[in-house]
């Protein structure tokens, strides 16, 4: 397969989900054998969009070349992983991607309306010849990858929640990614946006950019307060145990924006894997210390 790149410029804007800051950014083409790469307009910085550029993957994926970082990246990778697109820059004028309605929606609605730019060179694959697995014992999560002709990947998310139950999500190229995993938005638990919130967090959520479980009974009056601050009054929560911001694209919809974030994170290792993927409560931290790993092996 050739590699492919944009066909045109893709403005988009809005606020960053934990530092609530607003950033206007710019999807360009990008030539051949160039990657992904952030750039950082006001600072006049470039990142390239890879595993050894990870910093911080506290509850996104964060990239930096110590003079300059670029926070929430996953879903703008998955959209690039999940639609085939190898070269392409992100121009961003903040230091966090706009959340948008909290998946990658709109990039992929943008990229399938005018197709992809295809170029004279070879796409990369990455062939993994043996099984890696790693674990995180603190967390109980692991992923696994198997040698395989094509990509694909399996996750399993269990948060011992009554209410997401364990949830299962497949992607292989013969599943539509736009319609089946692209719309499915990222999630919390009310509890932890209570915390979050008090630790000057999350600035930027609205009842517009996630699903929020809540898993432990909370009073009426703890909800309406925090509707009143989000400025949403009336919201309530439904007998499903989630809150009546949003409806949900898929039962597993939550299961299904793991598998998301987990396909931007890998594309982090700088192209396409040929393996099967297999994802135990998957998170940016494994999931980028995957693609690190790959990358190591791929240098010996």
């Amino acid at each position: 397969m050739k590699q492919r790149t944009l066909k045109r410029v893709y403005n988009f804007e809005g606020k960053g989900l934990h530092t609530g800051t607003y950033s206007h950014i710019s999807l360009k083409p990008a030539p051949e054998g160039s990657g992904i790469t952030f750039i950082r307009t006001d600072l006049g910085r470039s990142i390239p969009a890879l595993a050894e550029y990870v910093s911080n993957t506290a509850r996104c994926t964060l990239i930096s070349d110590g003079r300059a970082s670029v926070s929430t990246i996953e879903h703008i990778m998955s959209a690039f992983a999940g639609m085939g697109v190898d070269n392409a820059i992100v121009e961003v004028d903040n230091q966090e991607i706009p959340i948008l309605d909290g998946s990658a929606r709109f990039y992929v609605e943008a990229f399938a309306a005018d197709g992809l730019q295809e170029q004279d060179k070879e796409r990369r694959y990455f062939d993994i010849k043996e099984s890696v697995e790693l674990r995180h014992e603190a967390t109980g999560s692991w992923i696994r990858i198997e040698p395989a002709d094509r990509f694909s990947v399996d996750v399993t998310v269990d948060f011992g929640s009554k209410v997401l139950g364990v949830q299962k999500a497949h992607w292989d190229e013969t599943v539509d990614y736009a319609s089946q995993i692209a719309v499915c938005r990222t999630f919390v638990f009310f509890h932890e946006v209570q915390y979050l919130a008090s630790m000057g967090l999350v600035k930027g959520g609205d009842v517009d950019n996630a699903i929020v479980v809540v898993e432990h009974p909370v009073a009426e009056e703890v909800v309406s307060e925090m509707a009143e601050k989000i400025g949403h009054p009336g919201i309530k929560v439904l007998p499903s145990g989630y809150l009546s911001n949003i409806t949900l694209n898929f039962p597993d919809e939550c299961g299904r924006h793991k598998l998301l974030d987990l396909l931007g994170d890998i594309r982090l290792c700088g192209g396409y894997l040929r393996a099967h993927i297999t994802a135990f409560k998957p998170g940016h931290t494994i999931n980028t210390d995957t693609a690190k790993a790959v990358q190591k092996i791929l240098s010996l």
